[in-house]
């Protein structure tokens, strides 16, 4: 019998491997595999009944399969959560992925396991009693929360650190079905954050942020050792602890200057040096210790492999650190630009909010951000952002290539790309006045271009620097009125006919341009687009305008047979009205209002007179409504006052912002910086408040680290005896003050009296010591003949130390 037995077992085997390699052998020739094939549900309910192992696992397989491809697996509920008390790790592992998808479905099956599970809670394996806590907090129901919480005390106290992750991962979801668990939460949340495993305080961290960020007197006590556990934790545990050390450093640790004084070059002989020094002080910011140690342990994560580390590093950098500090972190930002596109882009966006920052750091690394063909548009306009950024702090052979680069760019077949270029020479010529001359030269150089986006997108730059110097530019003015007649891109026709209308008063009256424009875009009025014509109405306008007020001033009286003047008390109401419709040509200006023979027969008053027939008879509601206000406003030669002031009023010069100063003052690193608004629960990620006067900071000595680790979860700091000691002998000689005789009372205590001293139990054995100086130096003192040779050794040990130290 026992070699039959045995025979079918061989058999069984050898049938399983059989299968196992049919199998691989399959999978190897299928060069083009096929989706699985979905069995039927019988079949597959059988493979979930059977006895073996193996077929138990194949028709668990086949479930998790469908229920990824979306399928409906339902109905299977009952025959895989019978298995979650099998042997088999394996097909525990499947179990509790298909109960944590289904358990809200179906809460009373999932109940029925819940003892199962907390079986595995004792299991020898940690793997096991890690993924039995793991499903039971991931199963929501409502009504296993003291269970869950019970579950979680047990893990915090289990000696494997993969349980204790667990627990402190379980934290939040046991918080979450039942918000009333909070304190008991509260004091595991607490051991896990003492726990001397990294592995298990960076979940223990992430559960804080998302449980109690506010309770920052949760973190006194372990804010120094998860600095030093800092640089050991796993990537996402080092992004939530740093998030969590910055909230810290600006609530408990202020921020602190002092005054250095600044002195000038030294003289030849040290007695000059005196004379130049400088009396103002200059403040520096000086480090809290312990956030320096913090800002010294996040130096070493610069090297990490991961981009959200090293973003972080610079966040916390850029908001509690020192100049020096941000300075170190530019080299790894910069090496970010090496990822993958979607991580170079969002690395290209923190970047460009350090550089608004800190340009200056930015300019020996210009070169790492030349545009590449392969580019897509938004990578190509962060990076010419940032050159626009450092070209006022580069050296010219710098600001040259930057200059070639964009005017390379200004001929790309990407109409966005030029569009970018265009306005990026703008913003180096608005940044650098010495490079202004250059800029315009090259912008100039694109007025005559067939593409008329470019065109128009470089006049408006044009137009921007022009405004901030008018009175150099006149003849820059006079280059562009020229370029009308091959301009025939309508908005940049309307920007040349805006910039001569605007400077037609500047210079020389005699040789002013602006008639002699205005003279010949009347001829081809009818032929212009709205936006030429309402910059065409409006140069009519301002011309006429200069010519009434340089004929006001050439008088020094009224003028004759004036009907209209101010003083001759004519009736308001014989004036025309200004708002009469445009569908009654009959309503011209009226003879009253006229001007006189000496301004009828100049040229711009009957320049002025066709624009306006010429704009009464267009089929634009805007163009003719904008010709009656002139009208009005100009009805009266000798009264131009309110013209002027609303016309020729000067326009402040215009400032080009960079595009991403909107996004100044979000969070590096969040999603709100990427999309340019704040977005998500809380405004966009952990705002960090402001720092922490010196009056509200607490003492430094809530910080430190006492008491001794006696369990597995619950760490502390070892005292070590020399430590105590030292302590001990300061605390005895500053009681006694003797401070120099302190080896004579030293003799008289043992290793336990120094250690469990108190600052008042000296007083007790200061009475057994009562004896002369001259007995205790005595070698055959009856007090010491009762100690052994080895007692003897050891105090005599004992003195050597305490008097070195």
């Amino acid at each position: 019998m026992e070699s039959i037995s045995r025979i079918s077992s061989m058999l069984e085997t050898a049938r399983e491997l059989t299968l196992e390699a049919a199998q691989s052998a399959g999978a190897a020739r299928s060069l083009n595999p096929r989706p699985p094939r979905d069995l039927p549900f019988l079949q597959v309910k059988k493979l979930l009944d059977n006895r073996n192992d193996r077929d138990i696992l194949e028709g668990l397989r086949k479930v998790i399969s469908m229920m990824y491809r979306s399928k409906p697996c339902l109905p299977y509920f009952s025959s895989v959560v019978k298995n979650v008390a099998s042997a088999n790790i394996e097909i525990k592992k499947l179990v509790y992925i298909y109960l944590l998808h289904y358990a809200e479905s179906e809460p009373d099956l999932a109940l029925l396991s819940i003892n199962t599970i907390q079986k595995s809670l004792t299991d020898q394996n940690p793997q096991v009693r890690a993924m039995a806590l793991r499903v039971m907090s991931g199963i929501r129901v409502p009504v296993i929360s003291q269970i869950v919480s019970l579950a979680i005390k047990r893990g915090c106290a289990d000696m494997s650190p993969h349980v204790r992750k667990a627990a402190a991962l379980a934290i939040p979801k046991c918080y979450r079905l039942d918000p009333n668990t909070m304190p008991q939460l509260l004091d595991y949340l607490q051991t896990l954050l003492g726990d001397k495993q990294y592995y298990v305080v960076g979940p223990a961290v992430t559960a804080y942020l998302e449980l109690c960020p506010d309770r920052v007197d949760l973190i006194h006590k372990h804010y120094r050792s998860l600095v030093r556990k800092l640089v050991d934790m796993d990537e996402w545990g080092q992004v939530a602890t740093l998030r969590l050390m910055s909230v810290y450093a600006r609530k408990c640790l202020p921020r602190r200057t002092k005054k250095v004084k600044r002195s000038k070059t030294k003289g030849f002989y040290e007695d000059e040096s005196s004379e130049n020094e400088d009396s103002s002080g200059a403040e520096v910011q000086v480090l809290d210790p312990d956030l320096e140690s913090f800002l010294k342990a996040c130096k070493s994560l610069l090297q990490s492999r991961n981009s959200a580390v090293i973003v972080s590093v610079a966040r916390c950098f850029l908001d509690l650190g020192t100049s020096d500090y941000i300075d170190s972190a530019i080299g790894p930002l910069i090496a970010l630009l090496r990822s993958p596109r979607d991580i170079k882009q969002v690395a290209l966006y923190n970047i460009v909010d350090v550089c608004l920052a800190r340009p200056t750091s930015f300019v020996r690394y210009a070169n790492h951000f030349l545009v590449h063909a392969s580019d897509p548009f938004e990578t190509a306009r962060l990076k010419f952002e940032i050159w626009t950024l450092i070209y006022p702090h580069c050296e010219p052979h710098i600001r040259d290539m930057i200059l070639s680069e964009l005017e390379h760019f200004t001929r790309s077949p990407n109409p966005e790309i030029i569009q970018e270029s265009v306005r990026a020479i703008g913003r180096c010529a608005q940044s650098d006045s010495k490079a202004s001359v250059r800029c315009l030269r090259l912008l100039l150089n694109q007025v005559s271009s067939l593409d008329g986006r470019l065109a128009a997108e470089s006049l408006t730059v044009i137009r921007h620097l022009i405004q901030q110097d008018p009175e150099a530019h006149t003849k820059t003015v006079i280059r562009l009125a020229k370029n009308l007649d091959t301009t025939p891109h309508p908005e940049a026709r309307a920007t040349i006919i805006w910039l001569v209308g605007e400077f037609a008063g500047i210079g020389d009256s005699e040789n002013n341009i602006a008639p002699d424009v205005l003279r010949i875009l009347t001829k081809g009025f009818a032929g212009e687009s709205e936006a030429a014509k309402l910059q065409i109405v409006l140069l009519a306008a301002k011309v006429y305008l200069h010519y009434l007020n340089r004929t006001k001033d050439q008088q020094s009286e009224p003028l004759p047979n004036n009907p209209t003047h101010a003083d001759d008390g004519t009736d308001p109401s014989s004036e025309p009205n200004p708002f009469a419709s445009s569908e009654e040509p009959q309503q011209d200006p009226s003879p009253q209002q006229d001007p006189p023979s000496e301004l009828q027969d100049h040229p711009i008053p009957k320049l002025w007179t066709h624009i306006l027939l010429l704009t009464h008879y267009d089929t634009s509601y805007d163009l003719r409504d904008r010709a009656r206000t002139y009208r009005a406003l100009l009805s009266n030669p000798s009264s131009t006052d309110l013209a002027s002031l609303l016309l020729l009023a000067p326009k402040p010069a215009p400032h080009i912002p960079s595009p991403s100063e909107a996004r100044k003052g979000l969070p590096l690193g969040s999603a709100s910086l990427v999309l340019g608004t704040r977005v998500g629960l809380g405004g966009g990620g952990l705002e960090l408040p402001e720092w922490v006067s010196e009056q509200d900071a607490p003492d430094p000595s809530v910080r430190d680290e006492k008491g001794v680790n006696v369990g597995g979860g619950n760490a502390g700091v070892e005292r070590a005896a020399g430590e105590a000691l030292d302590q001990a002998l300061r605390v005895e000689r500053e009681r006694t003050g003797e401070k120099g005789k302190g080896k004579e009372k030293i003799v008289e205590k043992s290793l336990e009296d120094w250690l469990g001293e108190d600052d008042g139990g000296g007083e007790e054995e200061s009475g057994e010591s009562e004896t002369d100086e001259e007995e205790e130096e005595e070698e055959g003192s009856s007090e010491y003949e009762e100690i052994t040779d080895s007692e003897e050794d050891e105090h005599e040990d004992e003195r050597e130390g305490l008097v070195d130290r």
